[in-house]
């Protein structure tokens, strides 16, 4: 039977690593978690103890392993519409403002775990557009990031079981942008699927590569990181949006007392954040 037992030092050690490889930060009494999400693995690459995990883990050189490691320990269930508000807000405030841009109206979804987000922003641009035919005549660009590759393969096959359709998904919804893709699975509309790319990224890392948005969401993912290391992602997603673009947090998340780059903006219900320049 595998053992899953882990010292506290092996603890420590881990918890430091997953800080100084993607921001997370492990609180002292988390080693449930740990024992949960890395436990599948032990049989997968053929290790007796969680203890061996670790160390392996460890080592630079056992970069398959390190990347699942941090695949299973990053990948976080999400909802279609979730919280509903942000994409009320999209076509109530947001879009009106933006919908005679000139351009491409680019939406970032950092973050975006199994793909719900972005496919959900993209169908809410879709049922805008719906509504006002001759809005936003250059598109919109929705771009899904993630550091887990095993979430972006999913992403990219667009297909959900019954399960994952029935967490935040209406009827009406599922009729209109999925199809029958056999299995039992449903798959994303071509229609919306056109409209949303995904790619790798470790929000640790610089977001030059990405361009400019107009919006961007990140939503219940900085309750993970450090004070510094928030920071430090919200003057880059500062960096990131064009001027007056929005940046979207989760419903108990909000801005480092010391950022001055945002505006809060009270809405009936919720909050957004714009750039002031």
């Amino acid at each position: 039977m595998p053992n899953k037992d882990l010292h506290d030092r092996e603890y420590v050690q881990f918890r430091d690593f997953l800080e100084q490889q993607c921001g997370i930060v492990l609180g002292d009494n988390k080693q449930y978690l740990v024992k949960s999400r890395l436990g599948p693995l032990m049989q997968r690459f053929g290790l007796a103890t969680l203890s061996e995990l670790v160390s392996k883990t460890l080592s630079p050189f056992e970069r398959q392993l390190r990347s699942a490691v941090i695949d299973a320990m990053t990948t976080n269930e999400t909802l279609w519409f979730r919280d509903t508000y942000p994409y009320e807000l999209l076509k109530k405030q947001i879009f009106p403002e933006l919908e005679k841009t000139s351009r491409t109206v680019k939406i970032w979804s950092a973050a975006s775990s199994s793909g719900q987000e972005p496919y959900s922003i993209a169908m809410t641009a879709l049922e805008y557009q719906q509504t006002r035919p001759s809005s936003f005549s250059l598109g919109v660009n929705v771009l899904g990031t993630d550091i887990s590759n095993t979430m972006l393969e999913h992403c990219q096959r667009a297909e959900y079981d019954g399960l994952a359709l029935s967490r935040g998904l209406s009827d009406d919804r599922r009729t209109k942008f999925f199809q029958d893709s056999g299995k039992g699975m449903m798959r994303v509309k071509d229609n919306v699927r056109k409209n949303v790319n995904f790619r790798h990224l470790n929000l640790l890392d610089s977001y030059t590569l990405l361009g400019k948005f107009d919006i961007i969401f990140c939503r219940n993912v900085l309750i993970y990181f450090s004070g510094d290391v928030k920071a430090k992602i919200i003057r880059q997603f500062a960096q990131s949006l064009n001027p007056r673009g929005f940046l979207f947090l989760g419903a108990s998340e909000s801005l480092p007392s010391t950022n001055s780059d945002f505006e809060m903006v009270r809405c009936n219900p919720g909050i957004i954040y714009r750039k002031k320049t």
